[in-house]
């Protein structure tokens, strides 16, 4: 990269050198002097004539006297006037001469740094780790072994072994992980997330199971910063893995509080407080811990007059397409604002074609339900991932928008999510 800048300083000398070089040209002196030598030769013309006129007794003592004063005088006006004109057409000159070396090589760095590749003299490995999203990714196994030999000689790189761990969760080497993940946190202790990455590749390496190791180091992050959602997730996860429901609730409940309404994942976490909730109850003294727990996501009231009714089906040319165990979900969203689901019901294929009903007691949030607007868009939708939130592969049909309090809707899932 160093001999990169040093070549393009190179080039912008001699590209500064063709401009600046007739500018500080002398040619306009030149020019001067040749105009003074042909004065001087009309002076020294004039100044022979003087003298015979003189030896021819055509002129007085006195006159010849008086004319040479003249030209005397004429040769003095020359000279200012020529030191004059010099001064004014030499320091134009060198002001634009300076004015172009600063503004030339700064113009330049600026052009390319914005429409070149910075990065483009760099090794690959630096380049895909600079390229990908937050501390980078590395995908190839010669940048992965380039980046293993860099670590041995310098083991303690703090960005190089979280750009390691990183790519080895990535590539779903979560042994590799795992052991990246053990070097950085000796080197990096007190970051929360690095803990949380650290237990979700251990989980990952140990067939998905929080318990144990994983679970020390969520409360690690979460010693360090109670409010990292990450964290939170995978606490109330541990949670139920073990039958501690309390927990579970507890922590998916803050979870739910610090994220924001329309985001993907919230009905999926309120759906698992509640199914936790309900396995604490069946407990021996659940309910008495039950009642302890602040209290769950508040469900609106049901409005039957705002409901909407009415029946899905798969079309025939998207069985192939379909598994009976992928979940179905039946949501309305306002037409204009939010796209947060205002109510949602989530089913399996295996349930269709089926009859449904949303009302205000689906609301994901009381305050965003389906009563409290004049429009919304009525849609079912055949999920790959689990997610309500459309993505590629997913199948998809929908009734239009509708007014709150329409029935007998028809929704067939006949149209592939690009």
């Amino acid at each position: 990269m160093t001999l990169f800048w040093i070549l393009c300083a190179a080039l912008l000398i001699v590209a500064l050198s063709f401009l600046l070089w007739p500018l500080l040209r002398k040619s306009a002196a030149n020019n001067d002097v040749l105009r003074d030598a042909a004065n001087l030769e009309i002076l020294r013309d004039q100044a022979s004539e003087l003298e015979a006129d003189l030896n021819n007794s055509l002129l007085t003592q006195e006159a010849f006297e008086q004319g040479h004063r003249e030209l005397q005088v004429r040769l003095l006006d020359e000279v200012k006037s020529t030191e004059t004109q010099q001064s004014a057409v030499r320091n134009p000159a060198r002001i634009l001469a300076m004015v172009l070396v600063v503004l030339i090589p700064l113009c330049s760095v600026l052009l390319y740094l914005k429409i070149g590749n910075v990065n483009a003299m760099l090794p690959a490995q630096q380049q895909q780790a600079e390229g990908a999203e937050g501390f980078g990714v590395l995908r190839s196994d010669a940048a992965l072994q380039e980046l293993e030999a860099k670590l041995a000689k310098e083991p303690n790189n703090p960005d190089g072994w979280l750009i390691l761990a990183r790519s080895y969760s990535e590539l779903q080497r979560y042994a590799d992980a795992v052991r990246a993940y053990g070097q950085l946190v000796k080197l990096v202790p007190k970051e929360s997330q690095i803990w949380t990455n650290y237990a979700d590749a251990m989980a990952m390496n140990n067939n998905q199971s929080l318990l144990g190791e994983p679970t020390k180091y969520i409360d690690k992050a979460l010693e360090l910063d109670p409010e990292n959602t990450t964290a939170l997730a995978l606490a109330g996860s541990a949670g139920m893995e073990r039958g501690d429901y309390v927990a579970a609730v507890t922590h998916w409940q803050k979870l739910v509080s610090l994220l924001p309404p329309d985001y993907p994942q919230l009905q999926m976490i309120i759906d698992g407080i509640n199914q936790a909730r309900e396995f604490l109850a069946k407990q021996p003294g659940g309910r008495e811990q039950l009642a302890r727990l602040p209290a769950g996501p508040q469900k609106a009231e049901a409005n039957p007059a705002m409901a909407i009714t009415g029946r899905v089906s798969l079309s025939p040319a998207m069985l192939s397409r379909a598994s009976p165990s992928d979940f179905v979900f039946i949501l309305a969203r306002a037409a204009e604002g939010p796209k947060m689901p205002l109510a949602v019901i989530r089913k399996q294929v295996k349930d269709l074609p089926m009859e449904f009903t949303l009302d205000d007691s689906m609301a994901m949030r009381p305050q965003m339900k389906l009563s409290g607007f004049d429009k919304v868009v009525v849609l079912a939708r055949i999920s790959k991932s689990g997610s309500p939130m459309a993505q590629a592969g997913d199948l998809e049909g929908t009734a239009g928008i509708v007014k709150p309090g329409a029935r007998e809707l028809n929704i067939t899932i006949d149209t592939l999510v690009k």
